[in-house]
């Protein structure tokens, strides 16, 4: 028998050809309630899975092109005024959906950054005097072009604690590109069709709850964790000139909830620390701020939570 998660799968599969890590990583976050990080170059299926998503699930989806010249209220909306009744009215803007795509946030400014990840957090929009809950479920994917760097502001390191995961794209393998060449040059991708509705996306996340962690898997992700910020505990004193500053609590909270998600996706009912292992340089990579000698020797943050996990004595 088919699951919702498979049929939404077999779904998404007739317009994103390969692209396996991304579909699951955003699957982890819908199922979580956390935003995604996205980065790669231009045109590998970003805007198309995260709309065929959208159609597969029944929800609506937006999209944000982010340029310097972008305002907050080109985001959250504002009050407009009608002069002939002397009234305001509240134009909303278009945060207001369930999923989002921030294409390329970081061509915007701070402060409109800053917005829309007050938003995220909050869930919630202010416009003037009233505020506006957002309508669930919430999901924002926002992309990075790691190729240009003019024009571009970099997010900030607490602006990036917000995701919950960072996901690095790359090319589809020749034998996928085979495949979405034909298909694009003939037109010939299948029409996604809806196959679940809010009421069992809310049911198979309120089914996460049910996923066992064991005590000492939960010690073992806080020792992972504890890891970034004191390497030489662990033994890790070759790793230790690297980092310059660990990951916060919010990253403790986000592996834990990532690791549940990843063992339902799997099918299991509990946590195992193959799950973390799975799923840990996602949650992390965007978090551990790296020295300036590791940058200038090319050291990479995957590279210093292989290390850790490697060392960290697993349960």
């Amino acid at each position: 028998m088919t699951t919702p998660i498979g049929q939404l799968k077999t779904e998404l599969a007739k317009a994103v050809i390969g692209q396996e890590s991304m579909i699951e990583g955003l699957l982890i976050g819908l199922l979580s309630d956390g935003h995604i990080l996205v980065e790669g170059v231009p045109g590998l299926a970003k805007t198309t899975t995260i709309n065929a998503l959208a159609k597969a699930l029944g929800l609506d989806f937006k999209r944000i092109q982010f340029t310097p010249d972008l305002l907050p209220s080109d985001i959250i909306g504002a009050q407009i005024y009608n002069p002939q009744e002397h009234t305001f009215s509240i134009k909303k803007g278009p945060l207001f959906t369930n999923l989002l795509l921030a294409d390329e946030i970081n061509r915007a400014p701070a402060k409109v950054q800053s917005a829309l990840l007050e938003v995220m957090q909050e869930h919630q929009v202010t416009i003037g005097d009233e505020t506006f809950a957002l309508e669930r479920p919430f999901l924002v994917m926002a992309t990075q072009n790691p190729i240009e760097q003019e024009g571009v502001y970099a997010l900030p390191e607490a602006q990036l604690d917000r995701f919950m995961m960072k996901l690095v794209v790359t090319h589809n393998s020749e034998e996928e590109e085979l495949e979405i060449m034909r298909k694009g040059a003939k037109k010939s991708f299948e029409e996604v069709k809806q196959v679940m509705n809010k009421e069992t996306l809310f049911a198979l996340q309120r089914a996460l709850d049910e996923i066992h962690v064991d005590p000492e898997v939960e010690h073992y992700i806080v020792q992972l964790v504890s890891a970034t910020r004191e390497p030489e505990r662990f033994g890790l004193e070759n790793i230790a000139s690297s980092i310059m500053y660990g990951v916060s609590p919010r990253a403790s909270i986000d592996l834990y909830k990532a690791a549940r998600a990843k063992a339902f996706l799997r099918g299991n009912d509990h946590v195992t620390p193959a799950d973390i292992g799975y799923i840990i340089h996602d949650v992390l990579r965007h978090r551990l701020v790296l020295s300036y000698e590791a940058r200038a020797k090319g050291i990479s943050a995957d590279e210093v939570i292989t290390k850790i996990v490697e060392t960290v004595e697993i349960p």
